[in-house]
């Protein structure tokens, strides 16, 4: 085939080298989590809830390997990769925005306020506690939360579709989970990865 076997065994590995490309269309988590805060905090100081003592502690930034520098040098990447960021506002975020403003400034926050219910570990909100509440509210307390998951359903569809990758959605649900019980006042509860009800 070739007369010089170097030559060879140079041309497989850049066969392999070049088939091993691919363009990573890849999460934009700090961006995303930059975004939800800004999202949570718009919904949840507008309504009057009170601030978290603490942020989150900054997440270090990505290490390069060596060889990825070089092979950077080699194989430029893609123009995606380059400037990650995540769109959260839109005609429709912003009316879903809207209503949980309004939600969190009128019954919302005074059933977390009383324990009566939490935030989940998938994004959403559950009733924790019916009976803490009297016995006329519990229904008109499962409509508030079934109104609330369904417009938080709809603003982590929204946000992936606006983006572009409906694939992210389950990583924006998560980026959103994070940042709900982040962004709580004390009191409030949350449930852990396990289901568990912790207080905040």
């Amino acid at each position: 085939m070739y007369r010089n076997p170097l030559i060879g065994i140079i041309m497989a590995a850049a066969v392999a080298l070049v088939g091993c490309v691919t363009i990573n269309v890849y999460f934009p988590e700090a961006a995303a989590q930059k975004a939800a805060d800004q999202f949570i905090g718009n919904v949840l100081d507008d309504s009057g809830v009170a601030p978290a003592g603490g942020k989150a502690p900054a997440r270090p930034a990505d290490s390069k390997q060596p060889s990825a520098s070089l092979l950077d040098l080699v194989i430029p990447q893609a123009m995606a990769a380059e400037s990650p960021d995540i769109q959260v506002r839109s005609p429709e975020t912003d009316a879903i925005r809207a209503r949980m403003k309004s939600r969190f400034g009128g019954q919302l926050k005074g059933l977390f306020d009383a324990g009566a219910v939490g935030f989940t570990a998938n994004g959403g909100v559950a009733v924790r506690d019916a009976g803490s509440l009297p016995l006329d509210q519990r229904s008109q307390a499962t409509n508030i939360v079934r109104d609330e998951n369904s417009d938080r359903d709809q603003l982590y569809a929204a946000i992936a579709k606006a983006n572009g990758h409906p694939e992210w959605e389950p990583q924006i649900r998560k980026t959103f989970a994070d940042g709900w019980v982040q962004r709580a006042p004390e009191g409030w509860y949350y449930q852990d990865a396990a289901g568990a009800w912790k207080r905040k």
